[in-house]
């Protein structure tokens, strides 16, 4: 039986900066941990990197009592027109049954073209320029498990689900949504807290895929294909119907 698109629903309300999904990720994905620096902020690590997948970002907000925070928790968006796949050469993403983003580490071949095609600059590659990146822990998925940082959060901030269930969810909360529509709708789904905008978390209020992106996956490419098949198609013609090319002895001179 088919599985059905899944999708995580984020509250960014509800996020109390606990980090729990931080470490549960590591965990299940048996990623190292690593010696970090105190850049002045509660915030680490200081990025993703291929041994983070997804990490509680500290944004400080100046207001009238003083100093606030909110808290996001950045990771790939699932989407389901995704830069990345459009133009992964070598099929190392790819779409998953459940509608995630799956990664195949052994076919990466460290182009990068998916960290130019990404808006939410997600991919990440490591010291042998193997991508990695948050894949919606599909083994658990699979199992009929919610996926590992879903499991752990202790707020009930991470919700996980079919995703026709999650928007639905999304919808009656009466509060702004964001992953929704945006390109083509994400498997991960926020819900930005009251009187916040998609920037305020570092959000691209309207995600598009760079246009050399698009040029490349719609126009160049299919071009480049069919270039290659014309001329396989000339030498074939060529080939039947004048033939292989015959040398010519002059044995007059001695000469072929």
């Amino acid at each position: 039986m088919a599985i059905k698109r899944k999708a995580l629903l984020i509250d960014l309300e509800r996020c109390i900066g606990c980090r729990s999904c931080q470490v549960a990720c590591k965990e299940w994905n048996e990623l190292p941990a690593e010696k970090t620096i105190n850049r002045g902020s509660f915030e680490n690590p200081p990025d993703l990197n291929t041994n983070n997948y997804n990490r509680i970002r500290f944004i400080e907000q100046d207001d009238s009592t003083g100093v606030d925070w909110l808290f996001f928790s950045q990771r790939c968006l699932h989407c389901s027109d995704a830069g990345c796949v459009r133009v992964c050469p070598s099929g190392a993403l790819f779409y998953s049954d459940t509608g995630a983003v799956g990664v195949d580490r052994k076919k990466c071949i460290g182009c990068k073209y998916c960290v130019a095609a990404c808006p939410f600059d997600i991919p990440r590659h490591d010291a042998d320029n193997k991508i990695a990146k948050c894949h919606l822990c599909p083994t658990r998925v699979q199992a009929g498990k919610e996926p590992a940082c879903a499991k752990t959060c202790p707020t009930d901030a991470i919700a996980f689900g079919n995703r026709d269930d999650v928007i639905a969810a999304a919808k009656l909360s009466g509060k702004q949504v964001y992953g929704a529509d945006e390109l083509d709708g994400c498997s991960v789904v926020y819900l930005l807290a009251k009187g916040e905008t998609p920037g305020s978390y570092g959000l691209p209020a309207n995600p598009i895929i760079p246009g050399s992106i698009s040029l490349l996956t719609d126009f160049i490419r299919p071009l480049g294909w069919l270039g290659l098949f014309g001329a396989l198609g000339a030498a074939a013609l060529h080939y039947v119907t004048i033939g292989p090319k015959n040398i010519v002895h002059d044995d007059q001179n001695g000469d072929s």
